[in-house]
């Protein structure tokens, strides 16, 4: 069992499993990173959570090459953390806008976290360049890592991280 002295060293627990002997072969992190680590994929995300739909308008804000583009948004949609509307302008071909589904959305707070220390970090001296605000009181929109008892704004020093059940060790 870790103590508070040492939990931040990713040291054992009862058979002394250390972090280095943990197998990542099974990582949540990199198994998300896997889906949505990539530079254009977060910005595709970026501006979904901003309202942009259609391809061309993801490709004139991102901007990156169509092939790039259609990859990207494939590999979402076959995720199931975007989805695909049909709908037709008069006169032209029916095509498809991209829609955030429920999994899509539970990325916010990622996108957020990121947005935050970036503001924080690399920022624009002259500030964000997107304000977020709560709809109802207009105060800023910050991520904190909280324990399901609601004891909110921890650090990493403040929790201790165990192996967990899919834990295996490295070979």
């Amino acid at each position: 069992m870790l103590t508070v002295n040492d939990k931040a060293r990713w040291l054992a627990y009862d058979d002394g499993m250390k972090w280095l002997e943990i197998s990542t072969e099974n990582c949540t992190v990199q198994r998300t990173l896997d889906l949505i680590g990539e530079k254009w994929t977060l910005l595709i995300l970026r501006d979904a959570f901003n309202g942009v739909r259609r391809f061309d308008d993801f490709r004139r804000h991102v901007g990156l090459s169509e092939a790039v583009l259609a990859g990207r948004l494939r590999k979402l949609v076959e995720a199931g953390i975007l989805r695909t509307v049909p709908y037709q302008e008069q006169g032209s071909r029916t095509r498809h806008e991209y829609r955030l589904t429920p999994k899509g959305r539970d990325l916010w707070p990622v996108l957020v976290a990121l947005r935050q220390w970036g503001e924080t970090h690399v920022g624009d001296p002259e500030g964000p360049v997107l304000d977020i605000q709560h709809s109802e009181c207009g105060a800023p929109v910050r991520v904190v890592v909280e324990c399901s008892d609601e004891h909110a704004a921890l650090s990493p020093t403040e929790v201790t991280v165990l192996p967990g059940p899919a834990a295996r060790r490295r070979s």
